[in-house]
């Protein structure tokens, strides 16, 4: 693996949870203090003309560009075929799309074989200064004590199923990010939206919308190791396929002010998706396909009143490669960043880069388990994590991507 430092370079205390992808084409941008995304990969030939894996081959349908993306890739000047060929690495600052109704993301048949989803996991986190987590700001509770995270008892599609790996592009190479399937108000029972961080999909004030999202729910459902995984099927990887974001929006305050390092705007990294299952799937939709979907608590209890809450994400830097999906659980504090922001939760948690954008589950007032935030930050070494309190703005968000989809039949 290339790595993205100097062996001898120092470890700050705190970095996003993110991981950087090995392959060219997968990953998330790492959280604030040290994002939880993963980062560039050997294979720097992927872009040219991804290979495609022989079950992809002889399956593939002929590809359906909706007209309406036709259009927008042609007002910023995109050649579809052209994209599809490698154009897509073109990361001038002038060519990448920034502003929310800017995202696209074509799909791309056979981008994410098996091989690429399982190189894409070498850590990308970037270092931020001691001071960056502030304890004298707003409200922050005493830094919790480390929980070792435990893997998910398997198969994940029983006990986590709502639960799955993202993969995506970024001008460094392919990373990785982890995401969670919830429900959609337009579509009871029938949703294909999923929730993430807001740094797995857009780069924040330095950048702009990351390529070829796509997101895998119940990644190694059986949690095999490394070595089994080599020469594995795309079942063993994608048992549920591959479901590629035909849409996406994250808060105006991460696009305004989100960095990779120092926390700047961790309080508002989150992110919704909109997916589509690669190879046009069997008209079911992607909760109807993995059997569930959370919905997304916006009235979130306090802190003091939550007894446990559980963490879940793919981390992919050491001790842990990428391919198990873990949790933590535990009662949550509280972290202020800057006391003109939204005070996020924090457990204790040992997870690392890759576990971005994961979700954090609590039982409701109705004593059943939601969504109520995503890892967004975390210091290094790895001792604990934080997320976002979904307020106002992540409602906004959701009712907006759902809204969109609203009149498409199900």
């Amino acid at each position: 693996m290339r790595p993205i430092r100097p062996p001898s370079a120092p470890r700050s205390p705190g970095r996003r949870r993110g991981v950087r992808v090995l392959a060219a084409t997968a990953a998330a941008a790492a959280l604030a203090l040290t994002a939880t995304a993963c980062g560039p990969g050997d294979d720097d030939s992927a872009g040219a003309q991804a290979p495609v894996s022989a079950s992809a081959t002889a399956a593939a349908p002929k590809i359906t560009i909706p007209d309406d993306l036709k259009d927008k890739l042609k007002q910023h000047g995109i050649d579809l075929d052209k994209w599809k060929h490698g154009e897509w690495k073109n990361w001038d600052r002038d060519e990448w799309l920034r502003q929310a109704q800017d995202f696209v993301n074509p799909v791309i048949q056979g981008l994410w074989d098996p091989d690429r989803m399982r190189k894409a996991d070498e850590p990308a986190e970037q270092p931020v200064q001691p001071h960056d987590i502030s304890g004298d700001q707003g409200v922050t509770d005493p830094e919790p004590a480390p929980v070792q995270a435990r893997q998910a008892g398997t198969p994940y599609a029983k006990t986590v199923p709502v639960e799955g790996k993202l993969f995506f592009d970024g001008p460094q190479g392919s990373m990785v990010c982890s995401a969670t399937v919830v429900t959609d108000p337009a579509h009871p029972g029938k949703s294909d939206l999923v929730w993430t961080a807001g740094h797995c999909v857009h780069a924040g004030k330095d950048g702009g919308w990351y390529r070829n999202i796509a997101f895998v729910p119940s990644y190694n459902n059986n949690g095999l190791s490394t070595a089994q995984l080599h020469g594995a099927g795309e079942k063993a990887l994608a048992p549920y396929g591959v479901w590629w974001a035909d849409w996406a929006e994250t808060s105006s305050q991460w696009i305004a002010e989100g960095s990779e390092t120092g926390g700047h705007g961790s309080p508002y990294d989150f992110a919704v998706l909109h997916v589509t299952p690669e190879n046009g799937g069997t008209g079911r939709s992607l909760q109807e396909t993995v059997g569930a979907a959370l919905p997304v608590d916006f009235n979130a209890p306090a802190v003091p009143d939550i007894s446990t809450l559980t963490a879940n994400g793919y981390p992919a830097a050491p001790p842990f490669d990428g391919q198990k999906l873990y949790q933590c659980a535990g009662r949550p504090g509280r972290l202020s960043l800057n006391a003109t922001e939204p005070t996020e939760y924090r457990v204790g948690c040992t997870m690392t880069g890759g576990a971005s954008g994961g979700g954090w589950i609590a039982n409701g007032d109705d004593g059943k388990p939601a969504l109520v935030s995503n890892t967004s930050i975390g210091p290094v070494p790895a001792g604990w994590l934080a997320g976002p309190h979904l307020g106002k703005e992540a409602e906004g968000i959701y009712d907006s991507v759902s809204k969109k989809f609203a009149s498409q039949s199900q």
